[in-house]
């Protein structure tokens, strides 16, 4: 896994996006936004966090123009729109790789300073995306991962995009903005730090 900012150049979403000079993120920042990683090569680790974290629900996942079929464009412009879930969002790569891109503040609640971080990630990464943050997901130019994607519960993954935050969520918008801790403006909040 390595993380570091999202450079926002208007490019291909597939590239790796990386600063000149790059701006590392560590692990440590990344939990401090919420984003939990293990690196799980052996998949007894994925096991022992499952059942530590209560994700009683798996299925698997092949993003690829052959195990999407039709409908590949629209699920790749889909997963690269920024949204966020009510539920964790955990992945675990089982084959190939590809780029999860996280919002984040760096001075508290100022928007201005909103930067993605990007999370690069391939075979035996295990990552938990938090509840009510943005995010979105994108291939690398492999054009192929192949993920087993774990839930507390059997649902539907039904995310908010912004700015329409709160549709498509059981939860009140008021409710999904303090999941968020108001770190992105929306329109249900209107926050000013």
């Amino acid at each position: 896994m390595l993380a570091y900012i999202f450079d926002n150049v208007d490019s291909d979403q597939r590239l790796p996006h990386i600063t000149e000079p790059p701006l590392l993120v560590s692990e440590a920042e990344l939990k401090g936004l919420g984003v939990l990683y293990w690196r799980a090569d052996d998949p007894e680790v994925v096991e022992t966090v499952a059942k530590e974290r209560g994700y009683k629900n798996r299925d698997t996942i092949n993003v690829s123009r052959e195990g999407l079929g039709d409908v590949y464009e629209t699920k790749i412009k889909g997963f690269f729109e920024e949204h966020m879930h009510e539920d964790e969002e955990i992945r675990y790569i089982l084959d190939g790789s590809g780029f999860f891109d996280v919002r984040r503040t760096r001075d508290g609640y100022a928007p201005q300073l909103e930067a993605w971080v990007r999370i690069a990630v391939e075979k035996g990464d295990l990552l938990v995306i938090p509840a009510g943050i943005y995010h979105r997901f994108t291939l690398d130019t492999k054009d192929y991962i192949k993920a087993l994607r774990l839930f507390q519960v059997r649902r539907a993954q039904v995310g908010a995009t912004q700015p329409q935050c709160g549709d498509g969520n059981k939860r009140t918008p008021k409710e999904l903005c303090e999941l968020n801790h108001c770190l992105t403006w929306c329109k249900f909040c209107n926050h000013e730090a």
